[in-house]
């Protein structure tokens, strides 16, 4: 994932709606909403979440390394990366949560990397930690 925090995701920017979505990747392989309201359009490999409204809230991705400018870290090392370098990161529902970076991941699921838009954080920060499905 090549990510601009809070602006960018792999070319995609975060004030993209759910049509710009689809005008650049096509149909979803499906499209449901998830049980915190957001509707998920699934393309496999990408999870584009958004508000009823139409703003994009989230971007999971499906990758093995998280690109930010010239500095690539593997989802492996990542929790310890975002530790070093954001004094803010906080765990919630089995999330760690990164707000200087914008980014929310399981640390055992070493592949699925959640790119978040900057007004998602006040939601993530809200969550008890035994929520299960942010």
């Amino acid at each position: 994932m090549h990510l601009q925090p809070y602006a960018c995701v792999d070319g995609l920017l975060f004030t993209a709606g759910r049509e710009d979505v689809i005008r650049a990747h096509g149909p979803p392989l499906s499209e449901k909403r998830n049980s915190v309201g957001l509707t998920a359009l699934d393309y496999g490999n990408v999870v584009y979440r958004f508000q009823d409204g139409g703003r994009l809230e989230e971007v999971t991705v499906r990758t093995s390394v998280l690109h930010l400018g010239a500095v690539a870290v593997p989802l492996r090392d990542l929790a310890t990366f975002l530790r070093a370098h954001d004094e803010a990161v906080f765990e919630r529902a089995g999330f760690v949560v990164s707000p200087r970076y914008g980014v929310a991941f399981v640390p055992d699921d070493p592949y699925w990397l959640t790119a978040l838009a900057r007004h998602c954080l006040v939601q993530w920060k809200a969550l008890s930690s035994s929520t299960a499905d942010p």
